[in-house]
Formats: C-alpha cells, sequence, structure tokens
C-alpha cells in the first residue's frame, strides 16, 4: 500500500499548509489592525517629547511562501522625524535623541501589556536637553507611579523628576575598582541637583535652583530605596 499511504502523506501536507496559509493570514490582519492602533498612539506620544509632527508607522508585509512559528510577516518600524516627510525605517534615520525618545514612547505605552515589575533605563535622555529634558523626566515619573523604574541620568530635568535618588560612584585604589550607590536624603538630592545644574562649583544660586526644580514636583518618596 505505498502508493496509498504516500498520497495520504500528500493530502496530510496539503492540508497543514492550507491550514497554515489560513491562520498566516488571520494573524497578519491582526497584526495590521494592531498597528494601526500603535502607531497612532506612539505618533502622538513622540509628538509631545519634541518630535512636532513626527510619524512612527509599522510596515507588516505577508511574505508569500516564508512559512514560520511567528506567521509569514515581514515587520518593520519605520519613522518620520519631521513634517513633510515620507516614513523610512528607524534605523537609518533617527538620531541619537529621537532613538531614546522613541524607544520611552514605546515602553511607556506597552508596559502595561507586560508582566514586569521593573524597567531599567540607561541615559534614554542621551541627545535631549532643556524643556524636552524636562518633560521626558515627567513621562518616566508617570511610569513610576505603576512599576519600578531604574534611571540612569546626568541631567538635573530628569533626575529632579526621580521619586528616590541613588548617587552612583566609582571608586579605585589603582588595582581594584567598585561602584558605591548611597541613597540620598533631601539635602543630598539639593546638593547632587545643584552640581549638575553648575558643575565643579556649586553656588547658592544653583542651589536655589535645584530646591526650585524639586519643590514643583510633588511629594517625592522616601528615603529608603528599594533596589
Amino acid at each position: 500500500n505505498a502508493e496509498v499511504h504516500v498520497q495520504k502523506l500528500i493530502d496530510a501536507v496539503s492540508d497543514a499548509e492550507s491550514g497554515y496559509t489560513a491562520a498566516a493570514k488571520k494573524l497578519h490582519d491582526n497584526r495590521v489592525r494592531a498597528a494601526r492602533r500603535l502607531d497612532k498612539a506612539i505618533s502622538a506620544q513622540i509628538d509631545g517629547l519634541g518630535m512636532e509632527g513626527g510619524r512612527f508607522k509599522t510596515s507588516v508585509v505577508l511574505q508569500a511562501q516564508r512559512p514560520g512559528r511567528h506567521g509569514s510577516d515581514e515587520i518593520e518600524f519605520l519613522v518620520s522625524a519631521n513634517p513633510g516627510q515620507e516614513p523610512r525605517p528607524l534605523s537609518k534615520v533617527a538620531s541619537g535623541g529621537e532613538l531614546s525618545r522613541i524607544g520611552l514612547a514605546i515602553e511607556m505605552l506597552t508596559a502595561q501589556h507586560q508582566p514586569v515589575a521593573t524597567m531599567v533605563f540607561d541615559e534614554v535622555d542621551a541627545g535631549v536637553g532643556g524643556g524636552i529634558a524636562e518633560i521626558i523626566g515627567q513621562k518616566l515619573r508617570s511610569l513610576g507611579e505603576s512599576i519600578q523604574v531604574l534611571c540612569v541620568t546626568h541631567l538635573p530635568q530628569v533626575a529632579s523628576q526621580a521619586h528616590d535618588h541613588v548617587l552612583v560612584t566609582k571608586l579605585t585604589d589603582g588595582n581594584t575598582t567598585h561602584t558605591q550607590l548611597v541613597a540620598l536624603a533631601a539635602d543630598r538630592r539639593v546638593e547632587e541637583i545643584a552640581r549638575m545644574l553648575g558643575g565643579v562649583e556649586i553656588t547658592d544660586a544653583t542651589r536655589r535652583h535645584a530646591r526650585e526644580m524639586l519643590a514643583l514636583l510633588p511629594a517625592v518618596g522616601t528615603d529608603s530605596v528599594d533596589v
């Protein structure tokens, strides 16, 4: 019964291919609908992060004859940083600062769907400053209301928004190097924000500015830090 057995196998393969094609098409359609919602939400977020008129677009292309465990789609993120420009691949056109802001927007929008308790941002404010840095700080603080957010930053506009502050210092004796972390009380917070604002010499003016930045925030957390 070899011929019958082979034909049964051929039919099974054909049925499996038909089932896969239908499932892949359904997955593709769902991804396209989800991409429209994601693109609209991220575009609104980056517009508020100083990329006025910027657009985020997800390209979802169904590839024929490309079966895989995650479907047959080729997915690419595109971005237009300025009005009037067509979206192009994110990896080719976005600057460091734009990548930081787009990444933050994606993390903020998807955080509620990710089963994570802690998120770490390493210099997410790279390439930005001034008012945009303050907005990024506000976004991070808002995200920190629902999950733990650890953020490494050198910008006072971002650091001042935190619920808690930890001073990170690298120490060496010439032979070995280690890192020291110190949770800062209120007075040390002012000194560190002032140092970030004013550089080597901290003046009364920079301390006043630091106090003003901290005073504009809602009540910060306790001096103890969970790490």
